[in-house]
């Protein structure tokens, strides 16, 4: 997203969130737990047709819950087992190609294993979930966990390509908020992939352990449409807060690689062990990436959620991404949201006022939520006809060839009539005798 073409990719319109909504399913369901306690739950998510589901070990919590508009599910493991359960997990030797997640709705912790874990290994995860008093279930699939390393508009380094995902600012410098992985601080960014155009440099970054990072614009500023995520077409879609998402949730990941795609969040506080180290704290996702969309934006309705960590699979198949919570990287690089240029002089900015609650997106049926509203991108690659025609950059080259393409022209129809001369000379020459 930004107009100095380190757009985040792309993503369809639609009408936004507004900041500060409340009473939204997801924040129903989080607050209903928050009260209830976590010995006597075991999660929250948004149902099929958008009311909160509470998972509850105990009659009295299921009335208290019903009694507050939710629906209560009876489970067998509190909360509290469960993380009991995720805590022998980080305590075993790391295991690389493996991860897990609490699944509300089963009620069990999933751990996967991907093809490159061996036999050994997968033998002594295994006694871990044995162990855990049939807490723990565990899967294998065909994919691999790895880092989605190259991205959503592009941005490019001595290091690779990933995807920029948001503007934010600390009130004095504009910044891309991007993955962790996709370099050390110090890492020089370029706007056009072939190091022609200096886009910024990375000044703070966390991986393995979180996965976020901050590249400073090299001028300083985003521009105007700071915040407005690219789709393409000169199109894109307006961010107008923060927040986290819930379970069940319908959310948009956009990518270079692989474009717009959608799915559902499936866990929170996941653990995935990369080759490269472990990331704990991710959002869990349906949705498909490939390698490239590392960093790209997780968004619904308009409301910033997260950035492309990684995952398995892609999205001819299908697979299984992780993003790093946006909320938990604008409080640890201490910026906020970049705001829209209507509103630069408000010191509030991007998400200082109240971020929509979780629930913002999810408040009707998870199947209705959409991208985001509507808004046009303004000096990106990919904007309008006018602005790449009248571009400096690309009025001499253009000129060039115009030029070049008289001169052809005009070469050919001298050539062309010289020959059609000399021809009826040699005819009517023959003629006369």
């Amino acid at each position: 997203m930004v107009t100095q073409a380190a757009m985040a990719s792309g993503t369809p319109p639609v009408s936004a969130a507004a900041p500060g909504s409340a009473g939204g399913t997801g924040s129903t369901g989080a607050a209903l737990v928050a009260r209830l306690g976590t010995a006597r739950t075991a999660g929250d998510w948004i149902g099929a047709d958008g009311r909160a589901v509470v998972a509850v070990t105990d009659g009295a919590a299921a009335r208290e819950v019903r009694r507050a508009g939710a629906e209560a599910r009876p489970v067998a493991h509190s909360m509290n087992e469960l993380r009991s359960a995720t805590a022998a997990l980080r305590a075993a030797p790391r295991v690389p190609g493996t991860a897990w997640a609490v699944d509300y709705r089963a009620n069990r912790v999933v751990v996967r294993a991907d093809r490159t874990l061996s036999a050994g290994d997968w033998s002594r995860l295994t006694g871990v979930a044995e162990r855990s008093g049939g807490v723990v279930r565990m899967e294998r699939m065909r994919g691999t966990f790895t880092t989605r390393l190259n991205g959503a508009l592009s941005i490019g380094s001595a290091g690779g390509r990933c995807s920029a995902g948001f503007n934010v600012t600390d009130g004095r410098s504009d910044f891309i908020l991007t993955a962790g992985h996709c370099g050390p601080a110090g890492s020089v960014w370029f706007a056009d992939g072939q190091g022609g155009r200096r886009l910024g440099t990375t000044v703070d970054s966390a991986f393995p352990g979180d996965d976020f990072s901050l590249v400073r614009y090299a001028g300083g500023t985003a521009g105007a449409g700071a915040d407005i995520v690219a789709v393409g077409g000169g199109k894109g879609v307006r961010i107008n807060g923060a927040a986290d998402p819930a379970v069940g949730q319908r959310v948009f990941r956009s990518g270079s690689t692989s474009g717009l795609h959608e799915g559902r969040v499936t866990a929170l506080d996941a653990t995935v062990n990369y080759p490269e180290g472990t990331v704990t704290g991710l959002v869990e996702t349906t949705v498909c990436a490939e390698p490239g969309d590392s960093g790209g934006p997780l968004f619904s309705e308009g409301v910033a959620l997260g950035v492309t960590s990684g995952g398995s699979g892609d999205c001819a198949t299908g697979g299984t991404t992780f993003f790093e919570p946006v909320t938990r990287a604008l409080s640890a690089l201490g910026v906020r949201l970049a705001a829209p240029a209507r509103n630069a002089g408000d010191p509030g900015g991007g998400s200082s006022s109240p971020a929509p609650s979780a629930g913002a997106s999810g408040a009707s049926a998870p199947g209705a939520a959409s991208p985001g509203s509507s808004a046009p991108v303004t000096g990106a690659r990919g904007g309008t006809l006018l602005a790449r025609l009248t571009d400096t950059r690309t009025v001499g080259p253009g000129l060039l060839v115009v030029a070049g393409s008289l001169l052809a022209l005009v070469a050919t129809r001298y050539i062309r009539a010289e020959r059609d001369r000399t021809a009826y000379r040699r005819h009517y020459s023959a003629t006369w005798g």
